[in-house]
């Protein structure tokens, strides 16, 4: 899931301050999980605009802001409140704000910094396992990626700095490299320290990435 955070106040109040009227768009699903852009936080959100007189056309939560026609199907519900907004403003990730603003003319304002691809330890925890880099060696290093947990990016590892199997830059932190050894040494295989592993191939990260299940995935 996209991890995402409310931009500052500060930043929304400037953003925000040539407009009168604004709709509200939140996504149901990773914006609502972390607790960013559900119902709660649009409401929340509403409150303080009102604090700052402004005035509300209304709202909705998109199941999925991120699918591009799923929004239009539901902002076209909104029409009337979206037509009588000076500004839209998406409280979603900005692959949503993106979507929103793919299907409508007015200025969309995104409330949310989107701050990486998290997993879920539990509710209110969350963690960055993977980098999208689009070349991926977890099957050499017994599902732990460090191109994402190793705080250097180390493809061959551990480094000098690593200390009683934690990492230097921050203690808390267990070395990636030493956790990859100690399973790869449970599962009784050499893995990723059976080779030496050149530099990441950063150019299978396309950008901008394109993906169809209609043409073997090109």
């Amino acid at each position: 899931m996209i991890i995402s955070e409310l931009k500052p106040l500060e930043e929304l109040q400037q953003a925000l301050s040539e407009f009168d009227k604004l709709f509200l768009v939140g996504c149901a699903a990773c914006a609502t999980v972390c607790k960013s852009g559900g119902e709660e936080e649009i409401f929340k959100f509403q409150e303080w605009l009102v604090e700052q007189d402004k005035d509300v056309t209304g709202s909705a939560v998109i199941d999925e802001a991120c699918h591009i026609m799923r929004a239009a199907r539901d902002l076209r519900h909104h029409k009337n409140a979206v037509a009588e907004a000076d500004a839209v403003v998406v409280l979603a990730c900005g692959s949503g704000i993106q979507s929103i603003s793919t299907n409508i003319e007015k200025r969309v304002v995104g409330g949310l910094n989107s701050t990486f691809l998290g997993n879920v330890r539990r509710f209110g925890q969350y963690e960055e396992m993977c980098s999208l880099c689009g070349d991926c060696i977890l099957n050499e290093t017994a599902g732990i990626c460090p191109v994402t947990t190793c705080a250097k990016g180390l493809l061959n590892g551990p480094c000098g700095g690593m200390e009683d199997g934690h990492c230097e830059i921050d203690a808390e932190i267990e070395c990636a490299w030493c956790l990859i050894y100690e399973r790869l040494q449970n599962q009784n295989r050499p893995g990723v320290f059976a080779r030496r592993v050149p530099p990441k191939n950063w150019s299978r990260r396309r950008k901008p990435g394109r993906h169809s299940l209609r043409n073997g995935g090109r």
